[in-house]
């Protein structure tokens, strides 16, 4: 498997609100090489997502000209660019994408039948994806059944299902702790570096910048450099915190912080194993309270039970109405 090389030449978006023009990427010149892992940072509406979203055929540009492997994206008709992102490219959305009614096998199978690949194919590639990101048990659980970190962690699965040359990610370690997502980012790296495998990613997190082997940082729609840069260089000089994973250790090496990666799958069992259930009423000595949830339910049971056997009260009878009058005497007008 080989990576892809991304070329953006001079790349503006205009947006027109009312009568306004908005700028959201503004003259735009990037390369990416093959098998390079970039990070795209930037304060919140810099144009971070508007520049992945072009890359991937999302959205058009107003003026200038997007290239994959060669191939001119901009330009492409919506069949060729449904062909692009099955079998060439990987999302991984921030809000994660994921089908409800689905299961996480399901999610992740779902573009490969898309695609067109064989069932026997696309089981072993969705195996290999889910024990990727540590879901392996987890795989019949829908999302509704996982936590937000592994949904996201099903997400990444379901980019990489499919082999892609190039992977998109929008915030991907939004949901993520900082064990999880270092060991999920260290996997990712170093399968760009082994396959070649060419990642682009917008974050906020210090984390994935570091692990990036290049950062670009946008303001304003603008690709600033040098003593332009802000938020990198501050992200640089700031301390780092306790508890945060080091990027520099592999999954192997961490510390099992994580209650995701770290913890031991064994612990999703169905209800029905994790219910203690009460064999029999222990036996009680005269004098001692016995205060345990058992020994109220009985009590409150015999109580109900006594409480049907007792003959019913009386019903109360309502007071004799006087003896029925003339309607007419009896709504009528009091008489002077």
């Amino acid at each position: 498997m080989g990576g892809s090389a991304i070329e953006v030449k001079n790349v503006t978006r205009r947006f027109k609100v009312g009568g306004e023009e908005v700028y959201a990427v503004r003259d735009i010149s990037l390369t990416v090489e093959q098998g390079e892992f970039l990070a795209l940072i930037g304060r919140s509406g810099s144009g971070k997502t508007t520049l992945l979203n072009l890359m991937a055929g999302l959205d058009r540009p107003t003026s200038g000209e997007i290239w994959i492997d060669g191939e001119r994206v901009d330009t492409m008709s919506e069949g060729q660019l449904d062909k692009l992102r099955r079998h060439k490219l990987g999302f991984i959305f921030q809000s994660f994408g994921l089908l409800p009614l689905l299961s996480a096998r399901e999610n992740v199978e779902l573009p490969l039948r898309i695609a067109g690949i064989g069932y026997g194919d696309r089981m072993v590639k969705v195996k290999r994806a889910l024990d990727f990101v540590g879901l392996g048990r987890r795989a019949d659980h829908r999302p509704y059944e996982l936590s937000g970190g592994e949904q996201q962690r099903v997400a990444i699965a379901r980019a990489l299902a499919s082999e892609p040359s190039l992977i998109l990610a929008d915030e991907p370690t939004g949901e993520l702790d900082s064990a999880t997502a270092t060991a999920v980012f260290s996997l990712l790296r170093e399968l760009a570096r082994a396959e070649g495998i060419t990642i682009v990613t917008c974050t906020h997190d210090r984390l994935v910048m570091e692990m990036a082997s290049r950062v670009e940082e946008l303001a304003d729609g603008h690709l600033v450099t040098g003593k332009h840069r802000e938020v990198w260089d501050r992200i640089q000089q700031r301390e780092r915190s306790p508890f945060a994973a080091t990027p520099a250790a592999g999954i192997e090496e961490q510390p099992a912080l994580s209650s995701l990666i770290g913890a031991d799958l064994s612990q999703f069992r169905p209800a029905s194993e994790r219910v203690v259930h009460v064999a029999a009423e222990p036996h009680h000595e005269e004098g001692v309270e016995d205060a345990s949830p058992a020994r109220v339910l009985q009590e409150k049971r015999v109580a109900a039970s006594q409480a049907q056997e007792l003959p019913a009260a009386p019903a109360e009878t309502a007071p004799e109405e006087p003896p029925e009058t003339d309607a007419a005497a009896r709504w009528g007008r009091p008489q002077d």
